[in-house]
């Protein structure tokens, strides 16, 4: 059984618009790659051919991976969500016990995911450490250096 794949409404539309763009852009592109390839004449040493051919199977197995994401989508309606505790959707305002520095994560779905611009999964190790949790809780994150000792000072939609 796949798992559920947690998605904001705008990560949805995001994946969406990839799908769409595969199939109405990239498909078509790399079809005429492999038209153009294929007037080359002897495809055992078109090289031309065997990359379109491998452009080729790449646009089709994104496609399949964002199908399969959308199909398993489950949507994190904001109406749920509440700032008493952290939960996928909630961004968290924590700060560094040991070093006082402070940083504004939001927390998505693994798919969502992006740390440049401050959205963790729900699965990685900040993440799934601060769900389930209040303003006010110091939680333990295991990094490779060693603990790092947060405290949620915020809770916001």
């Amino acid at each position: 059984m796949e798992k559920d794949i947690f998605f904001t409404p705008e990560g949805l539309e995001k994946i969406e618009n990839e799908i769409e763009y595969l199939k109405t852009v990239r498909r078509k592109e790399v079809s005429e790659r492999i038209k153009v390839a294929l007037g080359y004449g002897d495809l055992s040493e078109n090289s031309e051919y065997d990359e379109a051919k491998n452009e080729q199977a790449q646009v089709e197995e994104r496609i399949a991976k964002l199908e399969m994401m959308v199909r398993n989508a489950k949507i994190i309606d904001e109406s749920d969500l509440n700032t008493e505790v952290v939960n996928i959707g909630s961004k968290v305002k924590v700060k560094d016990i040991e070093s006082g520095d402070e940083d504004e994560y939001t927390i998505v779905g693994s798919a969502e995911a992006d740390p440049l611009e401050g959205k963790i999964s729900n699965e990685s190790p900040v993440g799934s450490k601060l769900i389930g949790n209040h303003v006010g809780d110091v939680v333990d994150v295991e990094v490779p250096d060693g603990i790092i000792k947060y405290e949620i000072c915020e809770i916001t939609i």
